[in-house]
């Protein structure tokens, strides 16, 4: 049978409080009694629970993470730079997904008002900001990751996707190509429309009109790309590039191309966005635009823990990491 502190306290003859106490090195416990304490704590080989040693300091030493699914292609590269950071720091990380909607947000935020963790990082699941912005404003120490062009009031990491999307349109500018397929992702996104704009712009910029037909919307997945190109082939779109905005869609289109008999690149270019680990293994491999996941939560993960230790205030100002266009065969240069 597990030893617990109330043990303690009668073989000791002390009250729990006392035993508290002595555990967290508090001062009010006169040097006998605590020698005491912890010769009975040695005796009975009581080791307290993590959780109520931390809720008696106030605080867990745990962030927690909130992430929509685990099934995203990049969610992996976030998870991964959250972890090193939080383990660096001596901390320990919770991971709540959402797949269950409403059910899985009310057993986090039973967790938030149990005080099991100091501070939380966000993927914001869909429809769930204003739950997560009060969250915010009630005093939870909290970064959203990838902001999705959303722009909270709260503190956020994001990324250049307008520019990201413009350094597209110019690499296939520059490679002589100048009408352009877009397969985009769900526009009620802000990220969909930030890069559907920075792409744009570059193109008329340049001179380049883009007939609202030759952007198709997608929902990021491979079936949606493989569709985009079959339906633009159907209703005889002319098109010598594609930028889809993800590496997924991307795929999907480098699969429909093959299928109808179109060279990529020779006849077709193609430009992704995300550079998750697929992209490098296509054939040929899918130039793209590179969104720092890792570093993104790294970034996310700082900014809380240093808010915790007193290094720097958490403000609602986001960090914004640099995209980066990667160069392979799909669109050489």
């Amino acid at each position: 049978m597990r030893v617990t502190i109330a043990d303690v306290a009668r073989t000791a003859a002390v009250s729990k409080t006392t035993v508290s106490r002595v555990l967290n090195g508090k001062a009010e416990v006169d040097a006998e009694t605590a020698d005491r304490v912890r010769a009975v704590i040695e005796e009975l080989g009581y080791v307290p629970s993590s959780r109520a040693v931390a809720l008696s300091r106030g605080s867990s030493r745990t962030l927690a993470m909130l992430v929509p699914s685990l099934t995203w292609p990049w969610m992996g590269e976030v998870l991964q730079g959250v972890a090193d950071t939080v383990e660096d720091a001596g901390y320990g990380l919770l991971l709540f997904t959402c797949n269950r909607g409403e059910d899985s947000m009310a057993q986090f935020t039973s967790q938030v008002s149990a005080r099991a963790f100091d501070g939380v990082l966000v993927i914001e699941p869909e429809n769930t900001l204003r739950s997560i912005a009060a969250l915010h404003h009630q005093g939870l120490p909290l970064v959203l990751i990838d902001d999705r062009g959303q722009r909270p009031d709260f503190p956020s990491v994001a990324t250049t996707n307008a520019e990201g999307a413009a350094s597209a349109a110019a690499h296939l500018l520059a490679s002589g190509r100048s009408a352009p397929l877009v397969i985009s992702g769900p526009q009620r996104f802000g990220c969909v429309r930030d890069r559907l704009t920075g792409f744009l712009d570059v193109l008329r910029e340049h001179g380049v009109q883009q007939p609202r037909a030759r952007i198709i919307e997608g929902d990021f997945t491979i079936d949606s790309g493989q569709f985009a190109i079959e339906r633009a082939l159907a209703e005889g779109l002319p098109f010598d590039s594609v930028f889809a905005h993800n590496d997924l869609s991307a795929t999907g289109a480098l699969y429909a191309l093959r299928a109808a008999g179109r060279r990529v690149p020779e006849d077709v270019a193609l430009v992704g966005f995300d550079d998750v680990p697929i992209a490098s293994y296509t054939e040929p491999s899918l130039t793209t635009v590179r969104q720092p996941m890792r570093a993104m939560g790294e970034a996310a993960a700082r900014r809380v823990l240093d808010h915790l230790n007193g290094v720097t205030p958490l403000e609602a100002a986001p960090v914004v990491l640099p995209t980066q266009l990667v160069v392979r065969s799909s669109a050489p240069g």
